[in-house]
């Protein structure tokens, strides 16, 4: 074994223990260092993968959108070259506007969906109805559980709807039967959505005939290069008319996202850095203790480097096993995540509210690339606390730490 091996396993394991303590605790606080930004970068991972698939089962992943002085005219047409590119699931003409909702002086303004209903059910992933069924009949409307709890209603009932006054024109209000209720799972679709038969739509706000957008869902949304090939198809039979991305159209969610997740692993790290201070200081008692012997050895002509190198390779063993407990206590943890959620409820801690959440559990993913960055990160940092204890006990004069 090298030297510098040797000298460092054996400050780690004094004689009259297995372990030095001041060392695990540098271990314990590495090992928590890890251990948290792992786990809380998980969480923020699986929180953007849950955003991101509610988007992409509700919202379309490319929209075809009208000028604000021209209608998308031939719309049947228009949608069905569309529906032949290969890759498109499906493409269905819309009439959307935010509308005025009101039942028993209750008032919501959600945006109205008007679009044919075998294409809702193809188009817009919202599970099972919560009642009735997804049958859009003329003057009817279907509308989100959380938009129904706002304004107590339920299948069956009658809502007033109108649409926003344009200058110069007036539009009366109508009435809607309520004839099915979806859950979508994220509170601001159920909230802020409801769809009607598109021709009822057009009623509504005074249109006549044509369509205000195209919204169309493909197989590959995540698939960078098969998708952006996929929109490039349809700018190109939907010329004379805006398209639009589901990345672009929520770009500031997404770029919230990544913000947050970036800033707390970087405010999380300062617990690794905290735990790499410990290492020093445990590098810093060890080279006073152990002064007399680094005299010694300076004295049988061990050069800096070698001395250096003990210490070194000490705060690197410290590191190492830190990070290896750490990577099982991230494993432990959010392998049993939703039960320690559930445990914390029970003691009155609830950390995962479902009413606010609207999830059944805590999501979570721990990606390679972070394992990778704190990984790395602690052997690298890990390395420059060391260096400073190492530096101040090869520093040392040979005859006065032997006189110590």
């Amino acid at each position: 074994m090298p030297f510098p091996f040797f000298l460092a396993f054996k400050y780690i394991k004094p004689r009259r223990s297995i372990a030095s303590v001041i060392t695990c605790v540098s271990i314990i606080g590495v090992m928590l260092g890890v251990a948290v930004v792992l786990i809380v970068r998980s969480v923020m991972t699986g929180f953007g993968d849950e955003w991101r698939k509610k988007i992409l089962e509700f919202k379309p992943h490319v929209s075809v959108l009208a000028d604000s002085d021209r209608l998308i005219t031939g719309e049947e047409e228009l949608s069905n070259a569309i529906g032949r590119i290969p890759g498109v699931e499906c493409a269905s003409a819309v009439v959307n506007s935010r509308i005025l909702f009101s039942h028993r002086n209750r008032v919501q303004a959600p945006i109205m969906i008007g679009i044919r209903g075998t294409e809702f059910v193809k188009g817009y992933q919202v599970g099972n109805p919560v009642a009735g069924t997804f049958d859009l009949e003329p003057d009817s409307v279907v509308i989100g559980r959380e938009l129904a709890y706002a304004l107590g209603i339920w299948v069956g009932d009658t809502v007033t709807v109108c649409a926003p006054p344009l200058p110069n024109e007036v539009y009366l209000p109508r009435k809607w039967k309520v004839s099915d209720i979806f859950s979508s799972g994220h509170y601001d679709y159920d909230i802020g959505y409801v769809v009607a038969d598109i021709d009822s739509a057009r009623d509504l706000i005074g249109m006549e005939e044509g369509a205000l957008a195209i919204h169309v869902k493909t197989d590959s949304p995540l698939d960078s290069e098969r998708f952006s090939k996929i929109s490039m198809a349809i700018s190109g039979l939907s010329q004379g008319f805006r398209t639009i991305t589901w990345r672009a159209a929520d770009r500031q969610l997404f770029d919230a996202l990544a913000v947050e997740t970036n800033m707390t692993a970087i405010l999380l790290s300062l617990i690794s850095v905290v735990a790499l201070f410990c290492v020093m200081n445990t590098l810093l008692v060890l080279s006073v203790q152990k002064t007399p012997e680094i005299g010694l050895l300076k004295s049988l002509g061990f050069g800096r480097f070698r001395i250096m190198s003990v210490f070194l390779v000490h705060g690197l063993i410290q590191c190492t096993v830190g990070i290896a407990f750490g990577l099982l206590a991230s494993w432990a943890v959010l392998s049993n995540l939703q039960n320690i959620v559930e445990w914390l409820g029970r003691m009155g801690m609830e950390v995962f509210p479902k009413s606010i959440y609207q999830l059944q559990e805590i999501p979570h993913r721990l990606m390679p690339s972070d394992v990778v960055f704190v990984v790395v990160s602690i052997f690298v940092f890990g390395l420059l606390a060391s260096l400073v204890p190492a530096m101040f006990a090869a520093s040392k004069d040979p005859v006065k730490a032997l006189n110590e």
